[in-house]
Formats: structure tokens, C-alpha cells, sequence
């Protein structure tokens, strides 16, 4: 089975995808070193124990790497959803590209692809009402 964005994005909403994502990250011990397998004495587990640096295995890194792609993409497609939620309240593009760390005219753009790319026609034409015209203009 390969580990793609694609059918983790599927299987996981944001808010489950980044606490799997936080829950492998901080399992992983940040060691460059490679993963190698260690002789523990049956006699002395507490002590192993204690000494066990946490390293993922293969397909948990995979996953965190997936999983990061993930939350990245679904936090991304819900800029929309706060973009439009500042419109409605009466934030100005200033405002918005600020909050995005953008200029207004960029915040005005990704705005325009989000509509784009995740809503039909109608919910396109109202989102493009909302948005009003291109700022400085």
C-alpha cells in the first residue's frame, strides 16, 4: 500500500490529520542516525525502556510526510471559508491581506483561485459579489 496525500486527505478532516500529525511528530526522536534494531536483556526492560530514543518506523514517516501535505492543502482550501466569513463581516482587503501576511491585491487573488478551484457557478458568482472589486480600484 503506497501513502499518498490523496487517500489521507480523504480519511482524515483537518482537525484528525493535524492531531496525527502531532501525535508522529512528536514521537520521532529527531535523530539523523539510522533506525537499528537493539539486544534488550528481558531482565533490565525498565531501563531499556528509559533509553529508547523514539523513532518512527518507515511507514510512519511516510505518513507523517503525507499527513503534512494533508493539512497543509485542507488548511489552505479553508482560507476560503475565512476570507468570505471576514467579507460578510465587514473586513476590507487591507484587513484580509494583512491577516494572510499578503498584500491585498495578493489576498484579493487567492481568494479568486480559491473560488476557482472549490465552488460551483452559483456559489462562484455570489462568493465574486461578495468580494466586491479588485482593491484600489
Amino acid at each position: 500500500m503506497s501513502i499518498t496525500p490523496e487517500a489521507l486527505e480523504a480519511e482524515f478532516s483537518l482537525p484528525t490529520a493535524a492531531t496525527r500529525l502531532d501525535f508522529l511528530s512528536r514521537r520521532d526522536s529527531g535523530s539523523t542516525d539510522l533506525n537499528t534494531v537493539r539486544d534488550i536483556d528481558d531482565d533490565d526492560w525498565a531501563t531499556a525502556l528509559k533509553d529508547v530514543d523514539t523513532s518512527l518506523d518507515t511507514y510512519e514517516a511516510l505518513e507523517l510526510l503525507a499527513l503534512g501535505e494533508v493539512v497543509a492543502r485542507k488548511a489552505h482550501d479553508s482560507q476560503l471559508i475565512g476570507i468570505r466569513a471576514a467579507l460578510r463581516g465587514g473586513a476590507g482587503w487591507d484587513q484580509i491581506g494583512t491577516a494572510l501576511g499578503m498584500t491585498p491585491d495578493e489576498a484579493y487573488d487567492a481568494f479568486q483561485d480559491s473560488i476557482a478551484r472549490l465552488l460551483d457557478s452559483d456559489s462562484a458568482d455570489r462568493a465574486r459579489d461578495l468580494a466586491g472589486s479588485r482593491p484600489g480600484r
